[in-house]
């Protein structure tokens, strides 16, 4: 599965935001760090996915983190579509 880099300034976010998009033109939200992924870090993610619905209604929003993820947070983000895989 090959991924390629995406300009986040295109949906209206951070520049420091790491972005991809793979061949179906899925959207993966990219955190890579060590420490856990709390609520305050979902709901952030949860706006994020909407900016990103914004511009583009048919695209699919996910997580992709090699950080552990809270459950409750996990259990946000998949109240808001939001698909949560391991790097």
């Amino acid at each position: 599965m090959t991924m390629e880099a995406v300009d986040p300034r295109k949906y209206n976010l951070s520049p420091r935001t790491k972005l991809l998009k793979d061949g179906s033109g899925s959207i993966f939200i990219v955190i890579d760090r060590k420490s856990r992924v709390v609520m305050k870090d979902g709901n952030r993610l949860v706006k994020m996915a909407k900016n990103i619905e914004e511009v583009n209604q048919k695209i699919n929003t996910s997580l992709l983190t090699s950080a552990p993820v809270c459950s409750k947070t996990k259990k946000l983000l998949y109240q808001n579509n939001i698909s949560v895989l391991s790097l």
